[in-house]
């Protein structure tokens, strides 16, 4: 309640939620369980380099060449 830093809602969580719900309803699901891991792991490093202001293509390139994005431990 005193930390003004930490958003008022949770909306961030949802929208991160939101596209696996919307490809299992186009799709009617994932075909087997590692594709739909690997949709999330996909997902998630997209949208942790989106939430640290890193160009997502530059994201996905450099872990392509073998320097993936690891983001700091401590907020900025």
């Amino acid at each position: 309640m005193s930390d003004f830093r930490v958003p008022f809602d949770n909306n961030q969580g949802e929208r991160d939620i939101r596209m696996v719900k919307v490809k299992q309803k186009v799709s009617g699901g994932f075909r087997t369980l590692e594709g739909a891991k690997s949709f999330g792991r996909i997902r998630g490093y997209i949208s942790t380099a989106r939430k640290n202001s890193k160009n997502v293509f530059e994201a996905i390139r450099e872990a392509f060449d073998g320097h993936p994005f690891i983001p700091s431990p401590h907020p900025q």
